[in-house]
C-alpha cells in the first residue's frame, strides 16, 4: 500500500512539474554549462548535490527522470529549479539549467550543479 501512495504522489507530482518545465524550455535557459563527463554521472551527481539537506534544509528534495528528448532531467519540487542533461556529438554533455526565480536559492542550486561539471 505505501508503495502505492508513493508512485501516485510521484505520479501527481510530475504532472505538475512536467507543465512547468515545458513552459520553462520554451525560453532560454537562466545557464548553459558544459562537462566532459558522461551525462548519466553528471545527472546523479546534480540529483545528489540538490538532496544536500545542510544547504537546503527541507528544500532539498531532486528527483531525476529521463529527459524529454533523451538524457536526463533533474528537478527540484514544483519544478522550481530544473536542469536538462543531454549529450551532444560536438560539446560532450550540456546542462540547460532553469529556475522559476532569480533568487538566492537558484543561485546555490547553480553553485551545487557547478560542482559536478
Amino acid at each position: 500500500m505505501r508503495i502505492l501512495l508513493l508512485a501516485l504522489a510521484a505520479t501527481l507530482l510530475l504532472g505538475c512539474a512536467g507543465s512547468v518545465m515545458n513552459d520553462a524550455r520554451t525560453k532560454t535557459p537562466y545557464r548553459t554549462l558544459k562537462s566532459d563527463k558522461p551525462e548519466k554521472v553528471v545527472a546523479q551527481c546534480v540529483q545528489f548535490s540538490w538532496q544536500d539537506e545542510a544547504v537546503f534544509g527541507v528544500d532539498a528534495g531532486a528527483y531525476l527522470q529521463p529527459g524529454e528528448k533523451g538524457g536526463s532531467t533533474v528537478y527540484t519540487r514544483a519544478a522550481e529549479s530544473f536542469v536538462d542533461v543531454t549529450t551532444d556529438a560536438a560539446s560532450g554533455t550540456v546542462l540547460s539549467y532553469y529556475a522559476q526565480q532569480d533568487d538566492f536559492v537558484a543561485k546555490r542550486r547553480l553553485a551545487a550543479l557547478a560542482t559536478c561539471l
